[in-house]
């Protein structure tokens, strides 16, 4: 069934017709996933069909099903850790060709032309045309709405696909494109390195990915979390010590950098209270909209010379960097393969705390 599905799309694609597509969405905030069919645009000279082999779910896709970051744009079709094959190509791509395997992380396209996009940080397009990969209006078609991996298959750009070798795990490379991306770019723009001192705040999907990046970049880890039940696996990983408390004077350390991969409410001046003078934080993590603290500037000026950042996914050349560097150290988020009809399920252990690893659906079961 599934083949004769993806044939049916190969056919539309080589006709230039819109591409059949089906997968799971939710019609409103209150809602629970449900099958659903769609369309998506036809395939253009640049762009590539994949068939999705494996869509990680990310704590991102919760906020924005259940509109808690601004109003989704329904039904909604969340996912954007992809990981696939391509059995489509346009007439003038050249970066694939069919059979190869390919990723899409949070963006599908962008101007291509202005500054931000000509340096590869095309998550900052200036002219606001990045178009992320669901929950977004693509500028490109139409302003049609953009759906993402919980399907079986994506047409996009090939500029925007990042090349996967074959002999790749598929179902841990697709948690990269976000999980790995979003913690490997700050640690990069710190330039952590052997000895660092980092503190890993957030021990979930994207907090394990810090960690073992940072180890292998050299550091010394710490990590921060809500309860000691995750400490066996992060002293297995490497870390040093698995702290439940803020408490500066319980905290013995300071640090060089701190990653907050936090999703939910947090108070980011504990964190900046422990670092070193001169010492970094970055923020991946994004409560939910009206959960985020306000802090007083004056706060900052009795933490003088200490600098905290927000950092936005990355490029998409130091996406495929990121990709080349965690096959090369066989870096690989902690998974956990579910049916596409474990969804609902998923959601609910991710936002009780019951979650351990990342969620991995295989399209196989769609």
């Amino acid at each position: 069934m599934q083949s004769q599905i993806i044939e049916k799309s190969i056919h539309e694609a080589k006709e230039g017709k819109r591409i059949s597509a089906k997968g799971y969405a939710v019609q409103h905030k209150n809602d629970v996933f449900k099958p659903f069919e769609f369309s998506r645009h036809s395939l253009g000279d640049g762009d590539i069909l994949i068939e999705i082999l494996y869509a990680g779910i990310c704590h991102s896709d919760i906020h924005s099903a259940r509109s808690e970051w601004k109003e989704g744009i329904y039904p909604m079709v969340p996912g954007h850790e992809i990981a696939g094959r391509v059995v489509a190509v346009g007439s003038k791509v050249k970066k694939f060709k069919v059979g190869d395997y390919a990723g899409v992380g949070c963006m599908v396209n962008s101007c291509g032309e202005c500054a931000a996009c000509k340096a590869s940080n095309e998550q900052f397009c200036e002219r606001g045309k990045t178009v992320f990969t669901y929950d977004c209006k693509d500028y490109f078609h139409d302003n049609e709405p953009t759906y993402g991996g919980y399907s079986n298959n994506i047409v996009v750009s090939e500029k925007f696909a990042v090349t996967v070798p074959k002999n790749a795990p598929l179902d841990k490379v697709a948690p990269l494109l976000c999980a790995g991306i979003t913690t490997y770019s700050p640690l990069k723009f710190s330039k952590i390195a052997k000895g660092a001192k980092v503190g890993v705040a957030g021990f979930g999907g994207l907090g394990m990915m810090a960690v073992k990046y940072a180890l292998q970049m050299g550091a010394e880890i710490y990590v921060f979390a809500r309860n000691k039940k995750k400490e066996k696996e992060a002293l297995a990983m490497g870390a040093k010590k698995l702290y439940d408390t803020t408490d500066s004077n319980v905290v013995q350390e300071r640090f060089d950098f701190i990653i907050s991969t936090i999703p939910t409410k947090y108070d980011p001046m504990v964190y900046v209270n422990l670092l070193k003078h001169g010492g970094e934080m970055a923020i991946v993590g994004l409560p939910p909209e009206g959960e985020s603290v306000k802090n007083d500037i004056t706060r900052l000026v009795f933490q003088a010379n200490k600098k905290v950042y927000g950092s936005l996914i990355g490029g998409m050349k130091e996406t495929q960097e990121m990709l080349d560097f965690s096959l090369k150290h066989k870096i690989y988020p902690e998974t956990e393969i579910i049916a596409a009809n474990q969804i609902n399920e998923a959601y609910t252990n991710l936002t009780t705390g019951k979650a351990k690893f990342r969620y991995v659906i295989d399209m196989k079961t769609l």
